[in-house]
Parts: C-alpha cells; structure tokens; sequence
C-alpha cells in the first residue's frame, strides 16, 4: 500500500507530527482503549502494558515485541488529541475521557 502510514502528534510536543505504521497503530488503540478504565486514576503505564498484552495482534507484536514503544506513541497522541488523560497526582495513570 502507498500510504499505510497515519500522522501522530505529541501532548508535549504538540507542534511536532510524526508518521507511523498505521496498522500497528490502530491495534495498539485498540488494545489500549479496551484495558483503560473510564475512571481516574486509572492504571499505570505498567499496569495497561501487561493487561493490553494479551489484546494485540501476534502477527505485528510478536511475544510483545516493541509494545513499550507503540503504547508511549499512542498514548501521547491520544492524550494530544483528548481521548485519554492522566490523573492528576504521580505515578502516570491513564484513563478514558
């Protein structure tokens, strides 16, 4: 495909646009968005790590391979774009908006 490649943006680099894999970026969404609770604080940046683990495809993360790098990705678009947030108070928790 020619353009299989989806711009990402950054809450704190927010004039900053980088192009990804779309199809990987779409199943880590997806993973993520089904782990996050609706509520804060919500879980850690570990904690949906391990539990969106089992929810991406093999095929594009195999054994987990590189999972770290394309949730920090979607997480700070995301967060850029408003449809997750961090709780207020440290350690990093995410949740759905």
């Amino acid at each position: 495909m020619a353009d299989d490649k989806i711009e990402v943006r950054n809450i704190n680099s927010p004039d900053h646009i980088t192009r990804v894999d779309r199809v990987k970026y779409d199943d880590m969404k997806q993973a993520l968005m089904a782990v996050l609770p609706s509520d804060a604080p919500g879980l850690t940046v570990a904690q949906a790590k391990e539990a969106l683990l089992p929810h991406l495809s093999d095929d594009l993360f195999p054994g987990g391979d590189k999972a770290g790098w394309w949730l920090k990705c979607v997480q700070l678009d995301l967060e850029f774009k408003g449809v997750i947030k961090r709780a207020d108070k440290p350690p990093v928790r995410l949740y759905r908006v």
